[in-house]
């Protein structure tokens, strides 16, 4: 199994790759990591690190060929391998590719997956650990350019090809899903759907959903909006801007930073656009949409019309639709019309997905 990964400056792929590998690795899964940059910096030992992308282009072009030409040769004895990667990189030479096509083919990779990770988490590795300067904005653009470049070689390679989109969220949750996408590929793929932001303030009904995705990801490869959240920060900047501050403040990695109000201001359309097409790409991406729509405390349904929009979607591109619709005033016709089926609780939901053999009973642990 060859599995490429792609993904911009500061999601650092390494670490979590070789998390991945320990993971494989405890199910007897011997995963050869091959990390591009780390190879290409060993080839070239008088460019200092964080430079590489300083040289002349002729040179880096000539690099990374003959890493991956190295690469080619370790896949065809490598049982299971996964090369790290970038897809584009966008430096002072502008923005270029950072593959060739023609060894892309001869490598004869079996899936490709884009990482990627929400802003205040990039933002705040680039300032840790690297020199790069940015803005938020710039996180935005590099983060879309390297899914488009992704999905684009992939089509140009072979269209048959898997390409998955996976947010690296809480590591210890994605490393399982990312084994379960390249291990387990026959398991049920799942869009989790459930109302966000209108819910923040709202503990009993966080505690539900947050129980809804727990479980649903024991059994299913999952692929969870909440693991990329930050439709929060135009609101934080709508507040701010309120109190008259030039900032906001967030908590990203166990850490709390500061963003400004202008650069965060600035990319709200960009945070809006991005997430109504990113998670349209995670539907389609997957066999079903799960949507949990908790009770208010009011007793109405807790449904918003991101989570309608996103049953639509579904039903439109052919995908089985379920909903866990837990009010007791029954859901509209929007809803009923959409849905392969409704669940009253998550118990009879679960129990459904058993019978149709999508759970696994050995999966439980």
């Amino acid at each position: 199994m060859i599995v490429v990964v792609t993904g911009m400056v500061g999601i650092d792929k390494k670490s979590y790759l070789q998390d991945v590998c320990q993971f494989a690795a405890e199910r007897q899964k011997n995963v050869l990591l091959c990390n591009v940059g780390d190879m290409m910096y060993a080839e070239a030992p008088d460019v200092p690190p964080g430079k590489i992308l300083d040289i002349p282009m002729k040179r880096l072009s000539s690099l990374r060929r003959s890493v991956f030409k190295d690469i080619i040769a370790k896949a065809e004895k490598a049982t299971d391998l996964i090369v790290n990667t970038h897809a584009t990189f966008r430096w002072r030479h502008g923005l270029f590719p950072a593959v060739d096509f023609d060894q892309m083919r001869q490598l004869g990779t079996d899936m490709y997956i884009c990482l990627i990770d929400g802003i205040t988490a990039l933002h705040t590795r680039l300032i840790d650990e690297h020199s790069t300067e940015h803005c938020l904005k710039d996180l935005i653009v590099w983060r879309e350019e390297e899914i488009i470049g992704t999905e684009m070689l992939c089509k140009g390679i072979d269209e048959r090809i898997p390409f998955y989109c996976l947010a690296r969220g809480a590591e210890e949750e994605t490393t399982d899903t990312f084994y379960k996408l390249v291990f387990e590929r026959n398991s049920k793929k799942a869009y989790l759907s459930f109302p966000m932001t209108h819910v923040g303030d709202m503990e009993n009904v966080k505690k539900e959903i947050s129980e809804f995705r727990r479980l649903m990801k024991q059994f299913l490869i999952c692929f969870d909006p909440a693991d990329l959240e930050e439709s929060y920060l135009p609101h934080y900047a709508l507040q701010a801007s309120r109190k008259g501050l030039d900032f906001i403040e967030v908590t990203a990695l166990g850490q709390t930073i500061r963003l400004d109000l202008n650069e965060v201001q600035q990319i709200e359309r960009d945070i809006n656009s991005q997430i109504y097409a990113r998670d349209f790409l995670l539907i389609e991406q997957s066999d079903m949409i799960i949507s949990f729509i908790p009770t208010l405390p009011d007793g109405r349904a807790a449904i918003s019309s991101g989570v309608e929009r996103e049953l639509q979607h579904a039903h439109e591109s052919a995908k089985e639709v379920y909903v866990i619709w837990t009010a007791k005033k029954s859901p509209s016709v929007f809803v009923t019309q959409t849905a392969t089926k409704v669940f009253n609780n998550l118990s009879n939901a679960v129990e459904f997905f058993k019978k149709k053999g999508y759970i696994k009973i050995d999966h439980q642990g």
